[in-house]
């Protein structure tokens, strides 16, 4: 079920890419901006973690942190963090617990072929919690960017 603008953020605890534990409750008091991705270290992910990247200095200014969530064990987000210099932390969630929380996890089609996996997915909530914008089934180049735009004031 997707989570929609003015509904609370779904609370989460997830290891990060140090195998620290990182919790809902930890961001609460500033903006968060949650993208889940498919895997790391594929194309498309590194386009996107990538755009986030170069746009971390804006979402910080404004007073958002970013995440990155995927089915990835730990490691393999060390790894993803490591090679492309990513200033945010990654959180694994090889259950999917928390990307079916947030609607991220569902049907999707390839080829003619379907299949359940991680629906790439942005999620912007307010210091408070509520989510403030939802997408869903993003495009992994400059999507970034059309985030900022929406979430950041003053930018056109």
């Amino acid at each position: 079920m997707k989570i929609e603008p003015g509904k609370q953020k779904p609370d989460f605890e997830l290891a990060d890419d140090t195998g620290r534990i990182r919790s809902n409750a930890e961001f609460l008091g500033r903006g968060l901006v949650v993208y889940f991705y498919p895997k790391a270290l594929t194309p498309g992910c590194t386009t996107e973690a990538c755009d986030f990247r170069d746009s971390y200095g804006r979402f910080l200014a404004a007073g958002y942190e970013i995440v990155g969530v995927s089915p990835d064990p730990p490691g393999r987000l060390a790894e993803f963090r490591r090679e492309h210099s990513l200033p945010f932390p990654l959180l694994s969630d090889p259950d999917h617990a928390t990307a079916e929380a947030f609607g991220a996890w569902g049907i999707k089609k390839n080829y003619g072929r379907e299949y359940m996996g991680i629906i790439r997915s942005t999620f912007v909530a307010a210091a408070n919690g509520v989510i403030e914008h939802a997408w869903y089934n993003v495009r992994a180049k400059s999507h970034s960017d059309r985030v900022a735009r929406d979430v950041i004031a003053g930018e056109s």
